[in-house]
C-alpha cells in the first residue's frame, strides 16, 4: 500500500482549509497609542449589539481529515488517492457547517470608554454587571472593570 498519495492528499487539505480559517471578531476596535497593561477612564456609552461569530476552521480540519480516513477506505491504487481526496473535500465542508450551526449569533455588551488621555475604545463583552454610563473603569487586557 502507498501511503504518500494519502498522506499528500490529507496535507494538502489541511493546508488548504487552514488558510480559509478566519479569526474571530475584535474585541477592541480603537487601540491606543501606548503599550498600556491597563487604562482608566469613563464609560461613555453601553449598547446592546448582535454579533456573528466567525468560525475557527478547527470543524473543517477534523472533517477533512475524518473524511480522508473514510475515502482511503475506498478502492485501490489511483481510485483511492481520489476516493480520499474528495473525502478530505466533503468532510471538510460538512466540519464547516456544523461548526457554523453550532456558533450561532448572540448578543454582547458593546461599551464605549473615553480614556483619560483623551482617546475612545469600544469593547464587546457578555456582561456588564455593575457597570453604568458614567462609571469610573478600568481597561484591562479587553474587558472593562470598575475602578
Amino acid at each position: 500500500m502507498k501511503t504518500t498519495p494519502v498522506l499528500a492528499a490529507i496535507m494538502v487539505a489541511v493546508a488548504t482549509l487552514t488558510g480559509c480559517a478566519s479569526s474571530s471578531y475584535p474585541t477592541d476596535t480603537n487601540y491606543s497609542t501606548r503599550n498600556d497593561a491597563s487604562t482608566y477612564g469613563v464609560i461613555d456609552n453601553i449598547q446592546v449589539v448582535r454579533v456573528d461569530p466567525a468560525t475557527s476552521g478547527a470543524g473543517a480540519v477534523a472533517g477533512g481529515l475524518v473524511g480522508a480516513l473514510v475515502g482511503n477506505q475506498v478502492g485501490s491504487g489511483s481510485g483511492r488517492a481520489a476516493a480520499t481526496a474528495a473525502g478530505a473535500i466533503g468532510g471538510a465542508v460538512v466540519g464547516n457547517s456544523v461548526e457554523r450551526n453550532r456558533n450561532q449569533p448572540h448578543d454582547v455588551y458593546q461599551v464605549s470608554v473615553r480614556l483619560d488621555n483623551g482617546d475612545y475604545r469600544t469593547i464587546n463583552q457578555d456582561n456588564v454587571y455593575d457597570l453604568r454610563v458614567g462609571s469610573r473603569v478600568r481597561v484591562v487586557d479587553g474587558r472593562v472593570y470598575r475602578y
